[in-house]
């Protein structure tokens, strides 16, 4: 019998998002869809931009998570439209990234706050971070650099 979807979210709720590994795919609001067709799972991703290095070592995660509880016919589709957007980052997802010490995104644009000291006295050091999908900051207190994750 094929498990119900419940338990495949819970299931690829565990894969870990390659380049940030406290945060799962499904917190970082990539998995998009999951739906049985027929005997085949179909497993729809978005990824955080169209050109993520990352997308093919996401899908074969997915897959060998998949595989790995038994389930020999996986689908994995890549769709870019409607783009990601940070908005899907779950309220988990988010306070996972701050505690590993990125900042979380905010529509206004720029942290918040330092997520190590909780400072709010910030400064940009470049637009680019670590990914692209972040920015490089400095806390002006602790004097530490964060990467923030930007709105998109």
């Amino acid at each position: 019998m094929a498990p119900d979807l419940a338990q495949i979210w819970d299931w690829l709720d565990q894969v870990p998002d390659p380049e940030i590994p406290v945060i799962s795919v499904v917190d970082l609001g990539i998995v998009r869809d999951v739906a049985w067709d027929g005997d085949m799972l179909d497993v729809v991703v978005t990824p955080t931009y169209s050109g993520c290095p990352a997308t093919t070592v996401i899908a074969l995660d997915i897959e060998t998570a998949l595989r790995d509880r038994g389930l020999d016919r996986v689908r994995i589709s890549t769709r870019i439209a409607p783009p990601w957007t940070t908005d899907w980052l779950s309220d988990k997802g988010r306070a996972r990234l701050e505690d590993y010490g990125i900042a979380p995104p905010r529509p206004a644009g720029g942290p918040e706050r330092c997520p190590r000291c909780r400072s709010t006295d910030l400064a940009r050091v470049s637009q680019f971070g670590s990914t692209p999908c972040k920015a490089h900051w400095r806390c002006n207190t602790c004097l530490e650099p964060f990467d923030y994750f930007k709105c998109i």
